[in-house]
């Protein structure tokens, strides 16, 4: 009998144990000594054993993401709404932008292909969009939203707008839906469009209500001068864009967002600019953890390490935990993604471009392979985090592409 008493323990111990949730000791994408990754690791442990103090059951496991420069690249050329906005009044015949926003878009395509300062913009850009796009019906908007999604993202071959993703992150909400968070975006980004870019890749994890963002006016095709409040939407009516922005997420939005849209304060937050601090401060407010992306990759993004280290301080004295793209993620959108750029007009002969990278990699300028860095040749090996290379130019170099490639390997060093 007592034998039996035995078995029977040992059998329901181990029902017990398989029927908890199984961590994954790293997240696809991350690098193994990530210290953000151990940290989210830890965090989701705590929150989802229910005999853990930090137990969080899963109706109140809300993480909030950005999305620009969080989920998505933004550092060139730009924003992908802003792209749509350039392509809108500048290469669409159908389109109707007055003459001052079309000589400002013209200004700033001219800036972003010439690595030049932005120039002024006399009004909003959100204001601009929504105006470019009045009359179009939801589904018209959103098909178009579609085509332009499957475009190439300048500054990069073998990527799309729609495959803009950091695949790192991708992995990264999807290790937290499994784990019974409920996951949400809030994004200065104009929400119809966001649910769009975010369809294929997140949609299983993140449904279009959980996707916050910047806000269009709309109005029924029957519905004239008439105020919402006073209108009833009839059976042959279309819902228009009117034309106006409405609502723009940023900043202390975000925390009104999650008050008026969510409900609860999230216990996780995601992001990497200042316009994502006051949703951050207010989940450390309650009890959550922030962490804040830097953009220090220059080798397989266009990153900004002077940028970078500033953002970092800041976040360290408010209390972020923050992510290096460049020591923390193995890859950046995947590689078979190659960065590109075109050299300026003009170059002195004997010039140097110099990319840091903890990567190895090979340089070419139309086509000529110009240096192959690999980690072997430094001191330090495989520990070290970031090296300055330097790409010699000549003066013939002048306005020929530049291409960044991660060389593959086999057996235990292919990445």
């Amino acid at each position: 009998m007592k034998k039996l008493s035995i078995m029977l323990l040992l059998i329901v111990s181990a029902v017990c144990l398989l029927a908890l949730p199984a961590f994954a000791a790293t997240i696809k994408g991350w690098a193994a000594d990530s210290p953000a990754m151990a940290s989210i690791i830890a965090y989701v442990e705590a929150v989802t054993d229910e005999t853990s103090e930090s137990y969080v059951p899963p109706e109140a496991r809300v993480v909030l993401f950005d999305s620009d420069g969080t989920l998505i690249g933004e550092r060139y050329p730009t924003y992908s709404d802003q792209c749509m906005l350039m392509q809108r009044l500048l290469h669409d015949d159908t389109a109707k932008g007055n003459s001052e926003d079309v000589a400002f878009a013209a200004e700033l395509e001219k800036a972003y292909q010439n690595h030049q300062p932005l120039p002024d913009s006399p009004r909003s850009t959100a204001q601009m969009a929504a105006e470019s796009f009045a009359g179009f019906t939801v589904e018209e908007y959103t098909a178009y939203i579609r085509n332009f999604l499957k475009q190439s993202v300048p500054g990069f071959v073998g990527m799309t707008y729609g495959e803009r993703f950091f695949a790192p992150m991708v992995e990264l909400v999807k290790y937290l839906d499994a784990h019974g968070f409920q996951v949400f975006i809030s994004s200065g980004t104009e929400r119809l469009f966001l649910r769009e870019t975010i369809a294929d890749t997140l949609g299983e994890c993140i449904p279009p209500y959980r996707v916050i963002g910047s806000t269009f006016s709309l109005k029924a095709t029957g519905q004239g001068e008439t105020a919402d409040r006073s209108y009833t939407y009839a059976p042959d009516d279309q819902v228009l864009l009117e034309g106006n922005m409405i609502f723009k997420n940023l900043k202390m939005a975000k925390v009104t967002s999650i008050v008026n849209e969510i409900g609860m304060s999230p216990i996780m937050v995601f992001g990497n600019s200042s316009g994502d601090f006051a949703m951050a401060q207010y989940a450390l407010q309650h009890g959550g953890k922030a962490y804040m992306l830097l953009c220090d990759d220059t080798s397989r993004d266009y990153g900004d390490e002077a940028v970078a280290a500033k953002f970092a301080a800041e976040c360290a004295a408010l209390g972020f935990e923050t992510v290096s793209m460049r020591d923390e993620f193995e890859t950046i959108y995947g590689d078979d993604v190659i960065l590109t750029t075109t050299l300026p007009d003009t170059i002195a002969d004997r010039s140097c471009f110099f990319l840091c990278s903890g990567k190895d990699l090979d340089a070419y300028i139309d086509g000529e392979l110009r240096n192959s860095y690999r980690l072997t040749y430094c001191a330090f090996g495989r520990n070290v985090k970031g090296v300055w290379i330097p790409i010699t130019l000549r003066k013939g170099d002048a306005g020929k592409e530049l291409k960044v490639v991660r060389p593959q390997y086999l057996g235990d060093d292919r990445y």
